[in-house]
C-alpha cells in the first residue's frame, strides 16, 4: 500500500503532464482512444465516489460552525464563473457550440483539486473542502438551471435531462461513497491514499476521449478555446479574490475562495457536454482540465510565499 500511495502522490503532482501527453496521443491517433467515450459518465462517477469516501464529519461540522462563509463562497462559485463565461461568450462573439461549452464548464461546482491547491497556498483548507462539498451537493439543481438560463440563446438546452445526468453521476456516487466510508471505515482508510491516482487516470481518460472525438473541431478552433479558457480561469481567481477581500475575509479565506471559484469540476463539464451536445462542446472542459492543473500550482506556489 505504501508503494501505491507514493505512485498516487507522484501522479497527483504530475497530473498536467499526463493529461497533456494523452491528449496529444489522442489528437495524433484518435481511433486508438475513441472507444473510451461511452465510459465518460462512469469515469466521473468513480471520481465522485472517491470524493464521497474522503468526506469526514469535520467537513460537515465546519459548514455548521461557519455557515455564512460557506454560503457566501458557494454563491460566488455559482455566480462569478457562469457570468464570466457568459460575458466572454458575448464579448468575443464565440460560435454557439464553443459559447455553450465555456458556459457549461463555468456552471460546474468546484473540484477536489481546489482543496489540494488551497492547502499548498496555505489557505483555509476546511473552508475550501466545505465549499466543494456544498457546491457538489447543490450541483444537480444549480448547474442545469444556470446553464439553461445563460446558454439557451445559443442552443437548445434541457435542464431536466442535465439534472438527471448530474444527479446520477455526481450526487448518487458521492452519497454512496460517504455511506461506504461510514460502514467500512477501516477498509476505506486503506483505500483513500490511492484515490488521487484513480482520479488522475479517470480525468485523463475523459480528456483523452473528448480530444479523440473532436480532433477536426480542435484544429479549427483550438487556439480560440485555449485563449478563452485561460481568460476564464484567470479572471475567476482574480474576481473571487477581490470580492473576498472586499468583504474583509481573512487572507487564508481569500485564497480559498479565489482558488475554489477559479477551479472547476471540468470532468462534470465534459460529461454533460458529451451526454447532451456535439463533441466540440466538451472541448473547453477538456482544455480547462489541463490548464487549471498548471495555473493552480503556479498560483499556490506564489501565495505560499506571501504572508499577506
Amino acid at each position: 500500500m505504501e508503494f501505491i500511495t507514493k505512485v498516487s502522490q507522484f501522479a497527483g503532482k504530475t497530473f498536467a503532464v499526463w493529461v497533456l501527453l494523452f491528449a496529444f496521443l489522442a489528437f495524433m491517433a484518435p481511433n486508438a482512444f475513441i472507444w473510451i467515450a461511452p465510459a465518460i459518465s462512469i469515469l466521473l462517477g468513480i471520481i465522485m465516489f472517491g470524493m464521497g469516501m474522503t468526506l469526514t464529519v469535520e467537513d460537515f461540522k465546519h459548514i455548521l460552525k461557519h455557515p455564512k462563509s460557506v454560503i457566501a463562497g458557494v454563491v460566488l462559485q455559482f455566480s462569478i464563473m457562469p457570468l464570466l463565461a457568459f460575458a466572454l461568450a458575448k464579448l468575443l462573439a464565440l460560435p454557439p457550440e464553443i459559447a455553450l461549452g465555456v458556459i457549461l464548464v463555468g456552471c460546474c461546482p468546484g473540484g477536489t483539486a481546489s482543496n489540494v491547491m488551497t492547502f499548498l497556498a496555505k489557505g483555509n483548507v476546511a473552508l475550501s473542502v466545505a465549499m466543494t462539498t456544498v457546491s457538489t451537493l447543490l450541483a444537480p439543481l444549480l448547474t442545469p438551471a444556470i446553464i439553461y438560463l445563460l446558454a439557451r440563446e445559443w442552443l437548445e438546452v434541457s435542464a431536466f435531462d442535465m439534472f438527471l445526468t448530474v444527479f446520477n453521476v455526481v450526487l448518487i456516487p458521492v452519497v454512496l461513497g460517504l455511506m461506504v466510508k461510514l460502514i467500512l471505515r477501516k477498509t476505506t482508510e486503506k483505500v483513500i491514499p490511492a484515490m488521487p491516482l484513480v482520479s488522475v487516470i479517470a480525468i485523463t481518460a475523459i480528456v483523452t476521449a473528448v480530444v479523440a472525438g473532436s480532433k477536426d473541431q480542435i484544429i479549427e478552433t483550438g487556439l480560440l478555446i485555449f485563449g478563452v479558457v485561460i481568460l476564464h480561469n484567470g479572471l475567476g481567481y482574480f474576481v473571487g479574490f477581490i470580492i473576498a477581500k472586499l468583504f474583509k475575509q481573512p487572507y487564508a479565506d481569500q485564497k480559498a475562495v479565489a482558488i475554489e471559484v477559479g477551479m472547476q469540476n471540468s470532468g462534470l463539464g465534459a460529461t454533460l457536454a458529451s451526454a447532451h451536445f456535439a463533441p466540440i462542446v466538451a472541448v473547453p472542459s477538456a482544455i480547462f482540465s489541463f490548464w487549471h492543473n498548471i495555473s493552480g500550482p503556479l498560483l499556490a506556489t506564489f501565495w505560499a510565499g506571501k504572508k499577506k
